[in-house]
């Protein structure tokens, strides 16, 4: 099967671990610093027919990747970010031939480069999209965010991101699930019950996030999603929500494992969210 917009689909994801000499300096706010490691590491065509068209769908745009946050504890110094010098990343897409490609050139190259860190590939791995069942539990690996743009009363216009505990934020991930389904495999015949509810959300799991000088707001946490199991599927591919490609929507599906929740990132089990900077 081929994409509908070109391209074939595919159910995997990319877990990666890069590897620095010395500890890694990164600012508060990296999205867009990893966004560009990725578009940097693909083949130039492929990197500029991803950014400069992705997969039209009526009025928008869809590059239909996601990743996760940086997944290392970090400290603090001022506006900098200092991590370990080991790095985990989840790169997730239901587009192959990304996937392929980025994979190829990580491989290929003897370093890399993030921000001002030269960096080498340790391993990267691949992970085939889990059997998914109509209600899994999930826990976030980037931040999830929905929003509206809301006219004021002088005629102005405002981002209005919802909060995971709003009617309106289940909704908005079905319908833009959906859409992405729709640019994939064309119509979308199953069924619209969908429901995501946070089962762990606190005040800590809200992320203001600064892209490229647009603030933009998202949660983390463990939450319950019941819907039909592609659109679920979908969204472990190419994110849930909006802003995917922008560093927002990857999770993991959690399951049982010896009577604790565990989720397998990198070849290691998480069981908490220590393995996150607590910035932004």
């Amino acid at each position: 099967m081929v994409l509908k917009n070109g391209g074939v689909p595919t159910n995997l994801r990319l877990e990666i671990l890069l590897q620095s000499e010395r500890s890694v300096e990164l600012p508060l706010h990296y999205n867009y610093i990893v966004q560009s490691f990725i578009y940097a590491n693909l083949p130039s065509k492929l990197a500029d027919k991803l950014h400069s068209e992705g997969f039209p769908y009526e009025k928008r745009c869809f590059r239909l990747f996601t990743f996760s946050r940086i997944i290392a504890k970090a400290r603090r110094e001022g506006d900098k970010l200092i991590f370990p010098p080991s790095l985990y990343l989840v790169i997730s897409s239901p587009y192959h031939e990304m996937l392929e490609g980025l994979a190829e050139t990580l491989v290929r190259l003897h370093t890399l480069r993030l921000a001002r860190n030269e960096l080498y590939l340790e391993w990267v791995g691949v992970k085939f999209t889990p059997q998914v069942r109509e209600e899994e539990t999930i826990r976030m690996l980037s931040p999830m965010t929905v929003y509206s743009t809301l006219m004021t009363a002088t005629g102005g216009r405002k981002t209005y991101y919802y909060n995971p505990r709003e009617e309106e934020f289940s909704r908005l991930i079905k319908e833009n699930l959906i859409k992405k389904y729709k640019v994939i495999y064309g119509e979308y015949r199953g069924s619209e019950e969908f429901i995501i509810e946070p089962i762990k959300v606190g005040r800590g799991d809200e992320k203001i996030i600064n892209y490229k000088g647009t603030w933009i707001k998202g949660w983390m946490g463990i939450y319950k999603i019941r819907g039909e199991p592609e659109l679920i599927k979908l969204g472990w591919d190419a994110g849930l929500g909006a802003k995917n490609s922008q560093g927002f929507g990857c999770f993991e599906i959690l399951r049982e494992e010896g009577g604790f929740r565990r989720s397998r990132v990198a070849r290691k089990p998480l069981e908490t969210d220590d393995n996150f900077s607590d910035y932004p």
